[in-house]
């Protein structure tokens, strides 16, 4: 008797010990992400992508911009993928080494992506949440004029910037950037709306903080979840937008490359039998596509708080 009231002490002390430790939302937000396996195995292939672009260099044999002329004179022969000659994925149609090629096409890609996004995080989520806290004509006029903007379409819009003001990275990250802050800001002004008659915040109201303190150091933070979710499936559309635009030959200009270039380059050489010039430059843009996708999925599940 005196046994099983001491186990049964045990295990209350035990239960009051996991009870009094709990864990914070961001807490449980990162265990459920590192819980999807098929996230998970994304991020690892994501991270492999990432460690060839940056170790890729050392490895190759030749440069971006050597050509090999040797391999170019017979493409179908000497210019297939080799270890023996150096060049690992073959030469595209001018005797260029596809190795190096596809490693700069796929760190242009990466930073179109994520600079992309980057923009339209910063840019979207200010301009939402000042246009949904403060409300009324100014919320109005600041709508009407996304609404202005989303009515052009986007890739018309990029395609003209790119041609007035010439193909550069510059260039390319501000036209990019000029049409993805839209939708974020449109989501930002609608999740501002739903928190900023809430009680804490009528609570600062009351103890007399500013308006700005409010709007960074009270909603913003509430909708991390939301823009970290959208933004990290901003980037696979980021660089699907690049890729069309390169692919349709108005992207960035030579020595520079992308993998939309390269894919372009390698559909134009299919019939001359050489497709390691397609298959190599798309393998690593459908990886990069998929795998951002199902990350996203998995911060959307993970940040999602009707699951918790």
């Amino acid at each position: 008797m005196f046994g099983s009231s001491k186990k049964t002490i045990e295990l209350a002390e035990a239960v009051n010990e996991q009870a009094i430790v709990g864990r914070s939302l961001w807490r449980d937000a990162y265990d459920r992400f590192t819980s999807n396996k098929a996230a998970m195995v994304c991020v690892a292939i994501l991270g492999c992508i990432v460690l060839f672009t940056l170790a890729g260099p050392f490895f190759a044999v030749w440069d971006n911009e050597t050509i090999d002329w040797t391999a170019m004179g017979d493409v179908r022969g000497l210019g297939a993928p080799s270890v023996e000659s150096g060049h690992f994925f073959g030469v595209d149609d001018l005797g260029r080494d596809l190795y190096s090629r596809v490693i700069q096409a796929t760190t242009t890609s990466l930073l179109v992506g994520l600079i992309g996004a980057a923009m339209a995080l910063i840019v979207g989520t200010l301009y939402g949440i000042v246009a949904g806290y403060l409300g009324g004509r100014i919320d109005g006029l600041m709508m009407r004029f996304v609404d202005i903007l989303l009515a052009i379409p986007s890739t018309l819009v990029i395609i003209l910037l790119l041609v007035v003001a010439g193909r550069s990275f510059i260039m390319l990250f501000v036209a990019l950037g000029a049409v993805s802050w839209l939708s974020m800001a449109r989501i930002v002004r609608g999740q501002t709306l739903t928190l900023k008659n809430r009680d804490f915040i009528e609570a600062a109201r009351a103890a007399g903080v500013g308006e700005f303190t409010i709007m960074i150091r009270h909603i913003l933070p509430n909708l991390l979840g939301v823009v970290i979710v959208y933004a990290s499936l901003l980037v696979p559309e980021m660089i699907l937008a690049e890729s069309f635009i390169s692919f349709l030959g108005l992207g960035i200009s030579e020595p520079y490359t992308s993998l939309g270039a390269l894919i372009a380059e390698g559909a134009g050489t299919m019939a001359y039998g050489t497709l390691w010039q397609l298959l190599f430059p798309l393998f690593f843009y459908v990886t990069i596509i998929i795998t951002m996708f199902f990350i996203g999925d998995g911060l959307r599940d993970a940040l999602d708080p009707k699951d918790r």
